[in-house]
């Protein structure tokens, strides 16, 4: 039963306006105001008209400002009282969507992805409209599509449940959902990371997710658009997906004290999430956190020179406003010049411009005091600056207002001294990444310390392996411990099926940080044992015999 009412009446939209209420217990809610997103084009043309018309709309929702091409959608506001709702809503639906077989609860995750590719270009528009570059936008489909992959979706069943014969008994290891699961995609990939709420809707969990109030509309859309039509059809009850649009502290306090929350999937920064962690646990949560990377790109004296330039580039897509990018190298003195020249010729494919434009990479950074101040520190601790260092306009040309960042590498001589360095120890979240050239050293030794140095990272997304020889790549892959992901000769950011997608250890996990299934994580694992004619004095005092 949800304590409250449910108003289904909403404020008029116009007419050309993407418009979401809130989305609780199978049925569109009105919500306490608006938010309105105008395009990433706009912020670049204009960012004053851009801003006012957002100002204007928020204290006016029937304003023409509304009917201004740069608006492109708006989403309503969740209070407290709707936030409980949707929680509340959740709870009621929980168990009888659990109880509904695995074979048709992974449909979803089939027809999902159908929906997807079906509504690609839509997908792309509302990227593209929060200032994703098209070009990445492009590469975040493909991970869902990755994700949801056939095969990937046959492992998770696999997963899900095993069963074998011992002694006159049907033994099986099933996992059964957790319950009620609450999701806080980030405020740079809300709808990618909103996207996986799918996968704890098919392990049997009913979710309720947060869209980010400064960038929701994406997140809206998914959600109520493809993701709900899709439960409709399948028979789901109401309240097994709601999303609202709030606050982060305001919902997470909620979700954190409401004893109807069962997981909270987090996603954020590392030292706001290691404490919300904690709260967690300290009210009977569990926990999952996707926090910060400084992911490590190791190229061995064999490595293919190109290819891992190629990789190391990856470092300034968008900007590195992607928590799975590249944030530091480590080379063998024997290439380190040859790879540092090839990453400088491939940085100047990087380039910045509008969103939509295809040959775009990087996106605007408009608070960028910390990469300079980072910059400063590693160029006055001995560092040497190999290219970029400056803000940048639209087209490219130096400038000291430009909204964007030219990407940039320095080089760090000397592994022992590395960490001294804040651009090397901490993730940035920019367009700036160290190559790091430790002393020559014969070749045991300098394995021994690239393992160390890999491994004692207190951050632990991905890493990745640039080598030809199988004797450095299987020593990596036995000895690599850091990480919920090693790639080996390959894109670092790039997804496959069957392997995980997210997850890590340290400062990225947290103390329960592992490699991230997000429908395993929102799952526990259950023993069952049918027994046909065994006697109960016989299993206990007859086991020794067998």
């Amino acid at each position: 039963m949800l304590r409250g009412a449910i108003q289904e009446e909403s404020a008029p939209a116009h007419s050309d306006l993407k418009s979401y209420d809130l989305y609780i217990a199978g049925k569109d809610v009105a919500g306490d105001g608006w938010v309105y997103t105008v395009s990433g084009r706009s912020l670049l043309e204009d960012v004053f008209t851009s801003v006012s018309l957002k100002r204007t709309l928020e204290q006016d929702p029937e304003s023409d400002a509304a009917n201004h091409p740069y608006v492109v959608g708006r989403c309503a506001i969740a209070d407290d009282s709707a936030i409980d709702l949707a929680t509340q809503a959740a709870a009621a639906a929980a168990q009888e969507w659990a109880a509904v077989p695995q074979e048709r609860r992974m449909r979803l995750g089939t027809r999902f992805r159908e929906e997807l590719i079906k509504h690609q270009d839509e997908f792309l528009e509302m990227l593209v409209a929060e200032s994703h570059p098209v070009k990445l936008a492009r590469w975040e489909l493909s991970c869902l599509l990755q994700i949801y992959a056939p095969g990937s979706l046959r492992w998770y069943t696999k997963q899900m449940r095993v069963e074998k014969e011992y002694g006159g008994r049907k033994l099986i290891l099933q996992r059964q959902p957790d319950g009620v699961v609450a999701f806080n995609p980030p405020q740079n990939a809300p709808l990618p990371s909103a996207a996986l709420s799918v996968l704890a809707l098919m392990a049997g969990n009913a979710v309720v997710v947060r869209a980010p109030r400064s960038i929701a509309l994406s997140t809206m859309w998914l959600l109520r658009d493809i993701v709900a039509p899709i439960l409709e059809e399948l028979d789901a009850p109401p309240g097994v997906l709601n999303a609202v649009c709030s606050n982060p502290k305001q919902t997470m306090d909620r979700w954190v004290t409401d004893p109807l929350i069962n997981d909270i999937f987090y996603i954020g920064g590392s030292q706001e999430g290691l404490r919300f962690e904690q709260a967690c646990v300290a009210n009977g949560k569990k926990p999952i956190l996707e926090l910060a990377g400084n992911d490590g790109i190791v190229v061995w004296k064999d490595a293919d020179v190109k290819w891992a330039a190629e990789a190391i580039t990856e470092s300034f897509f968008g900007s590195g406003q992607i928590c799975m990018v590249p944030n530091y190298v480590l080379v063998h003195p024997d290439v380190a010049d040859a790879l540092i020249a090839e990453v400088k010729e491939q940085v100047k494919t990087v380039k910045p411009g509008y969103p939509e434009e295809e040959d775009v990479l990087l996106s605007p950074v408009r608070r960028s005091e910390r990469f300079f101040r980072l910059l400063r520190q590693a160029l006055d601790n001995g560092a040497e600056l190999v290219t970029g260092g400056n803000r940048t306009e639209l087209d490219g040309t130096p400038s000291e207002t430009g909204v964007f960042l030219q990407p940039t590498v320095v080089r760090v001589d000397g592994l022992d001294r590395a960490r001294t360095y804040d651009v090397v120890r901490e993730e940035t979240f920019f367009p700036l990444i160290p190559v790091i050239v430790p002393e020559a050293d014969n070749d045991d030794a300098l394995l021994e310390d690239f393992l160390r140095f890999v491994n004692s990272n207190e951050y632990g997304l991905r890493n990745s392996l640039w080598s030809r020889s199988d004797h450095i790549i299987d020593t990596f892959v036995r000895r690599v411990v850091n990480g919920g992901l090693l790639k080996v000769n390959d894109s670092h950011i790039g997804f496959l099926p069957y392997l995980p997608s997210h997850g890590g250890t340290g400062r990225t996990g947290g103390a329960f940080g592992e490699a991230n299934y997000p429908m395993l994580k929102t799952s526990h694992v259950q023993g069952v044992s049918i027994a046909r004619d065994v006697s109960p004095y016989d299993a206990v005092f007859g086991a020794f015999d067998d």
